[in-house]
């Protein structure tokens, strides 16, 4: 079984997803390989007391780039919106923000 750190690899900031943490919605970018279960369960280990309602996940593409004449493209990544239930502890990573 994978390490909760490995499949949570990093939590996106951008204003958008500064606006989902009123709706306590909070947005990361985790391993192409995790379902929705696994992104639940390691959310919840990684931060004590958060309890996770649901999970949505998408795949996004990456964008191509160009460096001169030479034509390349970024790595495809997954992220995934996590809502928590009301009775549950905010995330206090992104609240120092």
């Amino acid at each position: 079984m994978k390490s909760p750190y490995d499949i949570i690899i990093s939590p996106i900031v951008s204003e958008r997803s500064m606006d989902l943490i009123e709706e306590r919605k909070y947005v990361f970018k985790v391993d192409k390989k995790a379902n929705k279960s696994e992104i639940k369960a390691a959310i919840e280990t990684i931060f004590d007391g958060v309890k996770v309602a649901k999970v949505n996940t998408m795949n996004m593409l990456g964008k191509k780039t160009r460096l001169g004449r030479i034509e390349g493209k970024k790595s495809d990544w997954k992220k995934a919106i996590v809502t928590l239930k009301e009775d549950s502890k905010t995330i206090e990573l992104f609240e120092e923000m």
